[in-house]
Order: structure tokens, then C-alpha cells, then sequence
């Protein structure tokens, strides 16, 4: 145990005197009648510690002291389930937006091209529904009719035919139609129709060309190479040569007699062509042909190599012209007689 501070220290006796005046404060207070017999040892003064406003420390085995503040332990309230929901909410709209920040920012590349796509397809479906409310409206509706390509067909016939289409929007015009019209005329061999708009048409014309008259009856009718009728008369046209031979077009029978005349009309030149007056053709191996004015006969054999035999034939004119037959079934071995 602590002993206070001076306790083991020992007091010197010494003669006091009986009585010493002293100060209010305690001091020694010497009288002038003369100085003291003996001085004896003054013992100092223990310290007194004033008691400072300070926590008391509390022993372990103390119990507590009472606080008068409100205890702030943990569990000294627990929150309702209103509260946890709300607080359980509230984390998860937390969470929510933090994840919506990060897919914004990962996906920000793919929302522009996504947005870029987007747009495009938008201006392209406006444009289209644009340029259908033009083109179906009566903006573009026909008005006007043009025939081109035409020499012996009437091209006004043909118009006042397709009158039927006006009124008609451009991109709505019935081409089954058309087509069915234009057949009424043998002569168109095809056509084509351009739409210029706003409100026209130009229908181009191919017509047939005849490569020979064909004597049925007592009329001659001129064909062309497909053996459809242009034209009929009681008298042979002119310029034409006469295609005695048997069997249908081309595109009926290719074996036939008149398909290999038609062939080699169509391949001899315009001044040879000029001169044919009759071409004959049992099958398509046999063809034969008179030239007019020189009364002499070409043997033209199968319509195969034509343009070979065509070239000889003409060289064979120039060099023997006055010779009556001419065989150039052969192309490499043509003879004359």
C-alpha cells in the first residue's frame, strides 16, 4: 500500500517557543525583540489534490453506473419489415441504375449504329410511301399515247387501240391488256412500252419482215420467216421471191422445207436476195433456188454454213456470170456449169 508522500520522514524535536505570532497565511512571523533561541526542522506540507470533474474509472467487478444518455447499442431497437423493404427497395433501385449505367456505357457503340440503321430505314420507308402516293395518284395518270417503229401498220390504229389505258396510273397500267390489244395487228412481230412521266407512253414497234409469198389458191399471200400472213392479192407482189416448200415455220417443225428456205433467205445478201426469183424445198437438205433475169439455178444443198456458201456464191456470180448453174452444196468445193 502507498504511503502518502513525508509519512516516513521523522520529526526533529525542538524547543518552541510557547507562542509565535503568524500571519493570516501561516507564516513565520519573527518578533523584533530578537532572534530565537533554536531553530527547529519544518515539516512540508503534504500536497492536497482538489478532485477534478473527471469520469470516475469504474472497477471490472463494479456494476455500471446508470448513463443518462440513451443507450446507443445496435440492437437496442430492431427496424420493422416496413423499414427493411424499404430500405430492400431502395437497393435494389440503387442496383438497378448502376447496372443501367454500365450496360449504357458498354453498349454505347452499338445504340449509335443501332440508331444509325434506324434512321436509314426510317428515310428509306418515307421515301417509299412517298413515291407511292405519287406514283398511284392521279398525277402520273395517262394522257398521251405515242406509236413509233411503224411503216405499213397504222400508227393511229394502234393508238385509238390502247385508248382504253387512259386515265390510268403509269405504274398501274394492265400489260396483259396492252398485249391483248396489240395482237389484233399480225404485222407487230414485238413491242416495247416506255413510260415517260407524268402522264405518257411511247409504244416501239417491231414489225415483220416478209421474206417470201406463198401461193395459196388464187391469192398470193406475203409471209415472213415465221410464216404468218402480212399481206394477201389476187397478183404476186414485186421484189419477192416465191417459196414453193413444204411444212410449217421454224418454231413449228425445223425439219421443214420452208424453215431451211426461210434460213437461207434470211442469210443471202441484199443484192443476191434481189435476184431470187423462186426457192423450192422438199426437206431441209434440198434447197434450190432460180436467179431472175440470168435464168440459172443454184443448188444450195442443207441451210447449214450458209453465210460460207452466201460469200462463194456471190464471188461465183462476178467470176462466172454467165455459167446457168451453180452448186455451192459444198462450201469448199463449189462447181458451176
Amino acid at each position: 500500500m502507498k504511503r502518502p508522500q513525508g509519512h516516513d520522514r521523522q520529526e526533529v524535536p525542538a524547543s518552541a517557543p510557547a507562542s509565535r505570532p503568524s500571519d493570516p497565511a501561516g507564516r513565520d512571523v519573527r518578533t523584533s525583540s530578537g532572534p530565537s533561541r533554536s531553530v527547529g526542522t519544518v515539516t512540508e506540507p503534504i500536497p492536497v489534490v482538489r478532485p477534478e470533474r473527471a469520469t470516475t474509472q469504474a472497477s471490472p467487478l463494479s456494476a455500471p453506473a446508470p448513463s443518462r444518455e440513451t443507450d446507443s447499442s445496435p440492437y437496442s431497437r430492431l427496424p420493422s419489415n416496413r423499414e427493411i423493404d424499404k430500405a430492400l427497395r431502395a437497393a435494389r433501385r440503387e442496383r438497378k441504375r448502376l447496372e443501367r449505367g454500365e450496360v449504357r456505357r458498354f453498349t454505347k457503340r452499338s445504340r449509335r449504329r443501332r440508331l444509325a440503321w434506324l434512321a436509314v430505314a426510317g428515310v428509306v420507308v418515307l421515301l417509299v410511301v412517298a413515291v407511292g402516293l405519287v406514283a398511284y395518284s392521279p398525277l402520273l395518270a395517262l394522257k398521251h399515247i405515242q406509236v413509233t417503229g411503224t411503216s405499213r401498220l397504222d400508227a393511229s390504229a394502234v393508238e385509238k387501240k390502247l385508248t382504253d389505258q387512259l386515265g390510268t396510273p403509269l405504274p398501274l397500267l394492265d400489260q396483259a391488256s396492252i398485249s391483248s390489244d396489240l395482237a389484233a395487228f399480225p404485222l407487230i412481230r414485238s413491242y416495247a412500252v416506255e413510260s415517260h412521266p407524268p402522264d405518257s407512253i411511247v409504244v416501239r414497234v417491231v414489225e415483220r419482215q416478209p421474206v417470201g409469198v406463198i401461193q395459196q389458191g388464187t391469192a398470193y399471200t406475203l409471209v415472213d420467216a415465221a410464216k404468218i400472213p402480212i399481206s394477201s392479192s389476187e397478183k404476186r407482189p414485186d421484189g419477192y421471191p416465191m417459196i414453193a416448200a413444204s411444212g410449217g415455220a421454224a418454231d413449228v417443225d425445223a425439219d421443214s422445207g420452208f424453215a431451211a428456205a426461210a434460213s437461207v433467205l434470211s442469210a443471202l445478201p441484199a443484192d443476191v436476195l434481189a435476184q431470187v426469183d423462186t426457192i423450192a424445198a422438199k426437206t431441209k437438205d434440198d434447197v434450190s433456188f432460180t436467179l431472175r433475169g440470168r435464168h440459172a439455178t443454184v443448188v444450195w444443198g442443207s441451210a447449214e454454213d450458209s453465210s460460207l456458201k452466201a460469200a462463194d456464191l456471190a464471188a461465183l456470180l462476178k467470176s462466172a456470170g454467165d455459167a446457168s448453174r451453180y452448186d455451192v452444196s459444198s462450201p469448199h468445193s463449189v462447181t458451176t456449169g
